[in-house]
């Protein structure tokens, strides 16, 4: 059984923010394989299903971003999954709007939703898909970029980059993540 979780805050007022863009990946692979999230024990959205012979679990932590986390473990924990098989997708200031990079491990990178994952799992090394929110202009203090929207001119890399990100873990369902890596991270 493999995990994939989006991270992102719960609620309507955070729903299209830059900061859910993890949240936005798991919404398209429910929306294009006809699934439903469902509140869950583990403090979160989750739904447990079957793509061709792989047992998947989706997961919207809905604890914050901050507590993310707490979360993700209960649910590993419940179903046995291995820290080998779980992906966890969220954004980044540091990639252009929509480019997506994966990773076998790494840092927090200051990231407080990979922070906190990293706290509960007890290490770094888990397989990551980041997706790029590019970094605020001017004057604008991180924390209310990432918790705005995209602008209308981004919609479109926006979206290219959740298919894409949603095609990246439809094929780790079927293939090594080092190819998946491959195929990927052009």
């Amino acid at each position: 059984m493999k995990c994939i979780v989006g991270l992102g805050n719960p609620g309507r007022k955070f729903k299209k923010t830059r900061h859910n863009i993890g949240f936005m990946v798991i919404d398209e692979l429910v929306d294009r394989h006809n699934w439903k999230l469902k509140k869950d024990k583990f403090n979160g959205k989750s739904t447990v299903e079957f793509l061709g012979d792989e047992k998947v679990v989706l997961l919207q932590p809905q604890t914050y971003m901050n507590l993310s986390g707490g979360s993700i473990r209960p649910l590993m924990d419940f179903y046995n999954i291995d820290v080998d098989d779980i992906l966890v997708i969220y954004d980044d200031l540091d990639l252009p709007t929509g480019k997506i990079r994966l990773r076998q491990k790494g840092s927090h990178g200051g990231h407080n939703g990979i922070r906190s994952t990293i706290e509960h799992l007890g290490t770094k090394e888990f397989k990551r898909l980041r997706i790029g929110i590019g970094r605020p202009s001017g004057q604008i203090q991180v924390v209310d970029y990432v918790l705005g929207s995209f602008p209308k001119e981004k919609q479109e890399a926006v979206d290219s980059g959740i298919h894409k990100a949603a095609d990246a873990c439809e094929a780790w369902l079927e293939k090594s993540f080092p190819e998946v890596m491959n195929e990927f991270n052009n």
